[in-house]
């Protein structure tokens, strides 16, 4: 059973962590894994929408694309970092991890950071620099998951509430369906009022 919003326990289990924001008027599109082709593509297709996104870069595609994360920054969307190689805490060592992630915030020049798989022990997350915010998310569209039809990711925007961020990947893997899924996503929430902001905090 794929669960598109998330068990409102996460709240109280992990109240260090944000899962969604308080504004009652908009949702939050953020975007996991590049820069990539693929975000150019998406860069494009927001800017002709006037939407602002938030992107959680993985720190070697940001060594890779040096002008897409200019573009990300001057074109009005917030930038955060998603570890150097896109690691999954619960398989690499606290040290290394750290070692990672203060890496990547170079980088990215932001304290918004987002785990990999959304997996973070405590004991991992007490090696990030006290600074960092890090951020989880309400709604996860599947889009990596070609076992997803494209079609139920968009019926399951109905579940879609003020204050929600929305998980969408700009990697290679979800290029094709990334295409498909984002004019129909954007459309569908403008059609219901709401606006597009960035997470700042």
């Amino acid at each position: 059973m794929k669960l598109f919003r998330y068990p409102r326990i996460f709240d109280l289990s992990f109240p260090d962590r944000i899962w969604r924001m308080k504004d009652q008027e908009a949702v939050y599109l953020t975007f996991d894994d590049g820069p990539t082709a693929t975000t150019q593509w998406v860069l494009d297709y927001l800017r002709q929408q006037d939407v602002r996104a938030t992107f959680f870069c993985v720190g070697s595609n940001l060594k890779k694309h040096p002008n897409l994360r200019d573009r990300i920054i001057s074109e009005g969307h917030e930038l955060g970092s998603h570890t150097m190689f896109h690691e999954k805490a619960t398989k690499t060592p606290s040290k290394d991890y750290a070692k990672s992630v203060h890496e990547a915030i170079k980088l990215s020049d932001s304290m918004l950071f987002r785990p990999p798989y959304g997996r973070l022990s405590l004991f991992h997350k007490r090696k990030l620099p006290k600074e960092a915010k890090v951020v989880m998310w309400s709604w996860l569209s599947y889009d990596f998951d070609e076992k997803v039809p494209t079609q139920r990711i968009i019926d399951k925007l109905r579940n879609v509430k003020p204050g929600d961020i929305l998980v969408f990947h700009d990697n290679e893997k979800t290029d094709e369906r990334i295409k498909k899924l984002l004019p129909d996503v954007i459309l569908s929430l403008k059609s219901r009022g709401f606006k597009f902001n960035t997470i700042s905090v």
